[in-house]
């Protein structure tokens, strides 16, 4: 469904991505993790074009990324992603945001958008808040929509960048909730996230960056039980004794 093959990115003379390949197959969970700065939503922003990559190779479902020719627009249509924030539009109504792409972009009627707006935010638990604006509900209510946002356009695979960094702790475990289901149903996903329980329950594999690399690109259970680079055993004490 994915395939990196040797991308490198550079701002200026820094180099953020080094030389990055991996690949992620129909209906696997691939979560991507490291310390700040190591590259890991650089990454996951060239996948759907967000971000340009200056060498190497990215192909989603056959078509190629960095290829002049495709239309990213069309490509991101088929990719969903969800940010860390949750780029609601804060004068429409909650179905308003699901409705609008789908219109613009899928070119559904109004009334079809709505529809399956409405069937989403039942699937994300949020039905209720239909008619709300995206300033009237919580930061975890909100992240919900942006997932359900990013569903309506009937995604081939799911991107998410640190979907739950800017929740109150108590509302990371709904946001998770949602992705774990989407995983139990099948769809292919790559998700930047220190949440390293959701890795456990969820992740096929879990892929490691440190300085711009992929230093370890592992099942998960190798990963946990196992991982090579003393950075990555640095990387789990931390994060997994607080």
């Amino acid at each position: 469904m994915i395939k990196i093959a040797n991308v490198s990115k550079h701002y200026g003379s820094f180099q953020v991505l080094k030389d990055c390949t991996t690949s992620v197959s129909k209906g696997e969970v691939i979560v991507v993790c490291g310390p700040s700065g190591s590259g890991k939503s650089t990454l996951i922003k060239c996948v759907n074009g967000l971000e340009p990559f200056q060498s190497g190779e990215i192909v989603v479902n056959g078509i190629s990324v960095g290829d002049p020719k495709t239309n990213l627009s069309k490509l991101r249509a088929q990719v969903g992603m969800v940010f860390q924030n949750f780029e609601l539009f804060p004068h429409m109504s909650i179905t308003q945001n699901l409705a609008i792409a789908q219109v613009k972009v899928l070119k559904r009627s109004q009334d079809e958008a709505m529809d399956k707006g409405l069937k989403l935010l039942d699937r994300v638990g949020l039905k209720a808040q239909a008619d709300k604006f995206p300033g009237q509900l919580s930061g975890g209510q909100q992240q919900r929509v942006a997932i359900a946002r990013a569903l309506a356009m009937d995604p081939i695979c799911m991107l998410f960048d640190e979907p739950t960094s800017a929740l109150d702790p108590e509302m990371v475990n709904e946001v998770l909730d949602v992705m774990t289901e989407l995983a139990h149903e099948g769809m292919t996903m790559m998700c930047v996230t220190h949440e390293m329980g959701f890795a456990k329950r969820v992740a096929n594999r879990v892929i490691f960056m440190d300085q711009g690399a992929i230093v370890e690109d592992d099942s998960k259970e190798t990963f946990f039980a196992n991982p090579r680079s003393q950075r990555a055993q640095n990387f789990l004490a931390k994060i997994l004794h607080h």
